[in-house]
């Protein structure tokens, strides 16, 4: 269904200077299945280095796959969102971790907690995660966590399973000052999207001044949480770029530093 392009690859881009790397989208989603193709290409021809597809069900991540072994730049990350936990069973896990191995699947998630929908029981949540986790770990693989009003137990079940420091980026942060020391003080990523820009979100850009920038990565998470001059509109990777312009302007740098930042982090941390 996507067709390798080799116009697509890294090293047809020649002498173009570092660039972004969006650490987490979803080009899989329906919302992009009558210009996915065009999308992919305008992302790659208006600079972006590379981009990570974030499976976030067991369909989710067939998918994802596939997609990174079609898109020379495109890789895969493996998981299933803690709202389908209560459908998820042992055959949904085995399919998944048959994927650890693919060339192309550079971490495991999007996996994590989320108490504020509460659409799958917290008990199930928990035991996903630590199961996935669990993979995780015995594979060497770096984790995408997604956390909703579940603070306490995500910190608690890190703490518990994995060995610090942890090599994990909380995905779409959205948390106060003091859950963010908390992430950092245990070896964490922090990876913001377009809601940083949102003319509401004061409290969240006070939060990104205070990551140290290595300690960052950005992302969209299309089709979700365009920047605030596309409200309304679906996201897309190409628009990772008003994430980073909205760091640099928080943080007084230049937007060259940004990309060189985030972009040689998030190449270290997905063993790019």
């Amino acid at each position: 269904m996507f067709g390798r392009d080799p116009a697509y690859s890294p090293e047809a881009k020649g002498n173009v200077a570092i660039m972004l790397i969006d650490t987490h989208a979803h080009l899989d989603f329906e919302d992009f299945d009558k210009d996915r193709d065009e999308v992919i290409k305008r992302s790659f021809d208006q600079g972006l280095a590379a981009i990570i597809n974030v499976g976030s069900s067991v369909e989710g991540t067939e998918r994802s796959v596939q997609l990174a072994g079609q898109n020379e730049f495109i890789y895969a990350s493996i998981g299933i969102h803690p709202h389908d936990a209560d459908k998820t069973d042992d055959k949904d896990l085995n399919l998944v971790r048959s994927f650890v191995g693919h060339k192309k699947v550079v971490a495991v998630g999007e996996i994590g907690l989320d108490y504020y929908r509460n659409i799958s029981s917290k008990e199930k949540q928990r035991d996903l995660f630590i199961a996935l986790l669990m993979e995780a770990k015995k594979k060497n693989l770096p984790v995408i966590i997604h956390n909703r009003d579940a603070n306490d137990d995500t910190m608690s079940i890190l703490n518990d399973i994995m060995d610090k420091p942890v090599k994990a980026v909380m995905h779409c942060f959205s948390g106060n000052r003091e859950f963010l020391d908390s992430c950092l003080g245990l070896g964490l990523f922090v990876s913001f999207t377009g809601s940083i820009t949102f003319k509401n979100a004061s409290l969240l850009r006070d939060v990104v001044k205070a990551v140290p920038i290595e300690r960052l990565m950005v992302e969209t998470d299309c089709p979700f949480l365009s920047p605030q001059i596309f409200r309304g509109r679906r996201n897309e990777p190409l628009y990772v770029k008003y994430v980073a312009e909205e760091i640099a302007r928080i943080k007084g740098l230049s937007i060259e530093e940004v990309e060189d930042v985030t972009t040689n982090t998030a190449r270290s941390f997905f063993n790019l």
